[in-house]
């Protein structure tokens, strides 16, 4: 069965056809950006997918009788992104505050406001349309930082919404900042894992959140050896967020002191991003977020990450004065981290120490997966991880002619260029479009959600 398109309706019935587990199906002729070292790009190649699972990547590969064929020739094929920290429950606020002043007036409107007057079907609408973005735009994988769970049925609500998307989810639960909450948090993290996590081999994995320190929300929610102690109990991960500044660093240097330095952490002094890099902290980035928020300097911490050995995640973060995508991520951390080389070096005889694109899709997909403890599952394009990816059309307007894959991925494509998406081997966008969402549905939940909580909340 061959088609000669990607965006063939015929191909993706043909795929549909069967169980994701009796599937087959062969791209043929893409460019295939694998992010694998030992495979590299490679030119007019093939994939095999059998079931949910890459088996094969090279050139002229065969496949069964029944696998479907795909003529990919025209495109890249390319890992999907992951997203290593986001707040979901936030979208129907999308960019509300596009011109923040800094930290204390998102925290104030965003967490001491809005947050407050959320009911667990603002969750669902906020973590569902967060989700579906992150497909349209790439994202296989997203770590939601889910920081307002006020009841049991607010975390049931956020993790129902990424099971009902279809994405690579890893729900990362945390009570919330202010305001009323049933104080269920993190005891109920033990009923989230009976109930929503008892396999190893499902698209939803499960994590502690927390913050780093005592200063903003009070020590309930800070990270320390009670929540390590819960989180090893519970055999999961675990996220911080607000990771920054001189309290953040000696929190740090305590945690690597009592053993329980292992989560995911951003920006701080050389001696705390020294004892990360010797205990392998891996470590999430928003580029956009240290800039348009203005956190600390405003300036995201790649080059102090390398220095340790740390090769950083990225992460969109908040959608209330941020873009959704990884493309916007990915070109804001390659153009401020050169340009701070390049005036470092300016007047010297230093030689620019710079980032590649390599580099940036490096931490939007493989990196990710590290810091979202699924590289063995996700992040590259290698036989035996699930199928979670990208195809880009490399002949579009804004992308021919084709030079350089990697370069065109990162410099040159958006959302509009990714004519499908796969996550575990089914196809989650086709032909430019979302698959099994009723878009005008959609639109008229995420548009009462939002008026619910602007006329509600005391913001």
């Amino acid at each position: 069965m061959t088609d000669n398109s990607t965006t063939s309706a015929t191909v993706l019935e043909q795929i549909r056809r069967r169980p994701v587990k009796e599937r087959r199906v062969l791209f043929t002729g893409a460019t295939i950006i694998t992010m694998d070292p030992a495979y590299g790009v490679i030119d007019h190649g093939d994939l095999l997918i059998e079931g949910d699972t890459i088996t094969a990547v090279g050139h002229d590969l065969t496949a069964a009788d029944d696998a479907v064929i795909v003529d990919a020739t025209g495109t890249i094929l390319s890992p999907g992104f992951v997203d290593a920290h986001r707040h979901a429950w936030e979208t129907q606020l999308r960019r509300i505050m596009p011109d923040v002043d800094d930290l204390g007036g998102y925290v104030m409107s965003t967490l001491a406001g809005y947050a407050t007057v959320y009911r667990p079907e603002d969750m669902y609408n906020g973590t569902r349309l967060a989700a579906l973005t992150a497909i349209d735009s790439g994202i296989t994988t997203m770590l939601d930082f889910s920081h307002n769970s006020r009841t049991p049925g607010h975390s049931d609500a956020a993790v129902e919404a990424l099971r009902d998307t279809g994405i690579r989810g890893v729900h990362a639960s945390m009570g919330p900042h202010f305001g009323d909450w049933d104080r269920q948090w993190p005891g109920d993290l033990t009923r989230l894992k009976d109930q929503y996590f008892t396999s190893d081999d499902q698209l939803l994995t499960l994590r502690l959140a927390a913050l780093a320190t005592d200063e903003i929300a009070g020590p309930r929610l800070a990270y320390g050896t009670e929540l390590a102690r819960i989180a090893a109990d519970l055999s999961i991960g675990v996220s911080v967020d607000a990771v920054f500044g001189t309290p953040s660093s000696e929190a740090t240097l305590r945690w690597a002191k009592d053993g329980i330095l292992s989560p995911d952490v951003t920006g701080l002094t050389p001696e705390a991003w020294k004892a990360m890099g010797e205990t392998g902290t891996t470590v999430a980035l928003a580029p956009t977020s240290e800039a348009q928020i203005g956190l600390e300097t405003a300036i995201p911490a790649v080059d102090e990450a390398l220095s340790v050995g740390i090769r950083p995640a990225l992460s969109i973060d908040v959608e209330v004065a941020l873009a959704s995508d990884m493309f916007t991520q990915m070109r804001a951390l390659h153009a401020i981290q050169r340009m701070r080389a390049v005036n470092a070096a300016y007047g010297t005889d230093h030689q620019p120490s710079r980032i590649t694109t390599h580099d940036v899709l490096d931490f939007a997909t493989l990196q990710g997966a590290r810091a979202n403890g699924l590289e063995a599952v996700t992040g590259s394009l290698t036989p035996g991880k699930k199928a979670d990816l990208l195809v880009i059309q490399a002949e579009d307007l804004n992308n021919m002619p084709l030079n350089d894959p990697i370069g065109t991925v990162v410099l040159g494509s958006d959302p509009r260029n990714i004519s499908a998406v796969l996550i575990n081997g089914e196809p989650r966008k086709w032909n430019g479009h979302i698959l099994d969402v009723d878009l005008s549905a959609l639109r008229r939940e995420v548009h009462a959600s939002r008026d619910h909580v602007l006329n509600a909340s005391p913001a």
